[in-house]
C-alpha cells in the first residue's frame, strides 16, 4: 500500500471519530502547552534580566567599597582612568531626599556623579544636556531629573532652567531624562543627579563608596586585575571592597536560566508522555473496534507492514494535531500576558517550536507502536469471525 493511501484512510478514520479523536488528543494538547509556555515564560524572563544587565553595562566593572576606616578620595580613583586596560572611571555618592518644586513634593534618589557617568552607565536624555567637567570643578547647583519626577513636580517634562529644590537647596534643571521602566538597577525615573563634588558637601560624604569602571575592548580581565591590586594597596583585605565583574554576572545569569530552562521543559515533558499513554490506550480500543476490518484487509492482500504504517500514521496525525492546537493555545495565552505586562515579550520561538512539536509527533509514534503491532499481528480468519 502506498504511504499516501495509507495516509487518507488514516485521516479517514480520524475524521470519523471526531469526539474520541479529540479527547485522545487533549493529553499531547496539555502537554505542548506545559512545554512551550514555561519555556517560553523562562527565555522571556532571561531576555528581560540581560537587557536590565545589559543597561548597567555587560563590559564593565562595579566597585563597592565596605571600609568605614580608610577614605577613598575622588582623585584616586579618578587616578585609575587611562590604566591597564580601563577607560573611563565613573565615582558614584548616593543619598535620598524629598524634591519640591511648585508646591508639589516627590521623594527621589540622589545621586552625585560626574562628566564621565553618561560615557559609563549612559544617559538617556529626553531633553537638554548631561554634566560637564565645569560643573563637577565648580560645584555648580545643577541638576538631571527623571522623567516620573519631571512629571510629578512639574505636570510637564519642558522643565528645562526651572528650579528644584532638594538637599536643602535649588537647583537648576539642565537635563530630563526619557521615561524609562524600572529595572534591577532602580529607577531612574525617581532619581535626580548632582554633580558629585556637590553631592559630597550636602550628603556629607566625603569618601567614594562606589564606583563604575568601563573597560577597553577585550580588556575586562586586565581592569579588573589592576583594580584588585590597586584597592589591596590601599585596603590590605578584599573583605573591605568588592569587585564585581557584570560579565562573569550575565554568564552566571544566562547558566541558571538555562539550567531552569531545561528543568520546567523536563517536567513539562512528563504530560507528553501522559498523553502519549492516553493516545495507546484509545488506538488499543480502535484496534479491538476495527478488528473485523482488518481481517477483511488481510483476507484481501494486505500486509503486516500496511496495518502498521496505517495506525502509526492515525497516531502521529492525532499527535501532531495536539500539538498544533496546544501551540495555538500557548501562543494566545502569551498574547494575553504581554497586553497584562507590556515591559515584557513572551513569544514561542523557533526552536522551541520545532522540539515541541517535533517530541509530540515522536510520542505519538512510540505509543503507537504496540497498537499497530497488535493490530497487524491479527489472523485474518479469527479477525473475521470476530464479533
Amino acid at each position: 500500500m502506498k504511504f499516501s493511501q495509507a495516509s487518507k484512510m488514516a485521516i479517514s478514520t480520524i475524521r470519523s471519530n471526531k469526539l474520541r479523536t479529540f479527547l485522545t488528543m487533549l493529553g499531547i494538547i496539555i502537554g505542548v502547552m506545559a512545554v512551550t509556555l514555561l519555556v517560553s515564560l523562562v527565555e522571556g524572563a532571561t531576555n528581560k534580566v540581560t537587557d536590565s544587565m545589559n543597561d548597567l553595562g555587560g563590559d564593565e566593572l562595579v566597585v563597592q567599597i565596605t571600609s568605614t576606616t580608610k577614605r577613598l578620595t575622588l582623585h584616586e580613583v579618578e587616578s585609575l582612568e587611562g590604566s591597564s586596560g580601563i577607560q573611563y572611571v565613573s565615582p558614584t555618592i548616593q543619598g535620598s531626599d524629598t524634591a519640591v518644586a511648585e508646591g508639589n513634593s516627590h521623594d527621589v534618589s540622589v545621586v552625585g556623579i560626574t562628566d564621565r557617568y553618561g560615557d559609563v552607565q549612559g544617559l538617556d536624555i529626553l531633553n537638554g544636556r548631561t554634566f560637564t567637567q565645569t560643573d563637577t570643578d565648580n560645584r555648580l547647583n545643577v541638576a538631571i531629573i527623571g522623567y516620573g519626577t519631571a512629571e510629578d513636580l512639574y505636570g510637564t517634562t519642558d522643565v528645562l532652567e526651572q528650579n528644584v529644590h532638594v538637599l536643602g537647596r535649588d537647583y537648576r534643571i539642565v537635563g530630563v531624562l526619557k521615561d524609562k521602566e524600572d529595572s534591577i538597577a532602580g529607577s531612574v525615573n525617581d532619581t535626580i543627579y548632582i554633580p558629585l563634588t556637590n553631592a559630597q558637601r550636602w550628603l556629607k560624604s566625603v569618601s567614594i563608596q562606589s564606583f563604575y569602571v568601563s573597560a577597553r575592548q577585550d580588556r575586562l580581565n586586565e581592569a579588573q586585575s589592576h583594580i584588585r591590586s590597586f584597592l589591596m594597596d590601599k585596603y590590605g583585605d578584599d573583605d573591605n571592597f568588592s569587585v564585581v565583574n557584570m560579565a562573569d554576572v550575565m554568564d552566571v545569569i544566562d547558566q541558571v536560566m538555562g539550567t531552569l530552562e531545561l528543568l520546567l521543559g523536563a517536567i513539562a515533558g512528563i504530560s507528553l508522555v501522559v498523553g502519549g499513554i492516553g493516545i495507546m490506550n484509545i488506538m488499543l480500543v480502535s484496534v479491538t473496534e476495527r478488528t473485523r476490518e482488518i481481517g477483511i484487509r488481510k483476507a484481501i492482500g494486505a500486509q503486516k507492514s500496511d496495518i502498521v504504517v496505517q495506525f502509526l500514521i492515525e497516531s502521529a496525525v492525532i499527535s501532531l494535531m495536539g500539538g498544533v492546537i496546544g501551540m495555538a493555545l500557548s501562543q494566545l495565552v502569551l498574547t494575553v500576558i504581554n497586553l497584562a505586562k507590556p515591559g515584557y515579550s513572551f513569544a514561542i520561538s523557533g526552536s522551541v517550536a520545532a522540539v515541541a512539536l517535533g517530541f509530540s509527533i515522536f510520542v505519538g509514534i512510540v505509543f503507537g507502536i504496540y497498537p499497530a503491532a497488535k493490530a497487524a499481528s491479527l489472523k485474518p480468519i479469527n479477525a473475521l469471525r470476530y464479533e
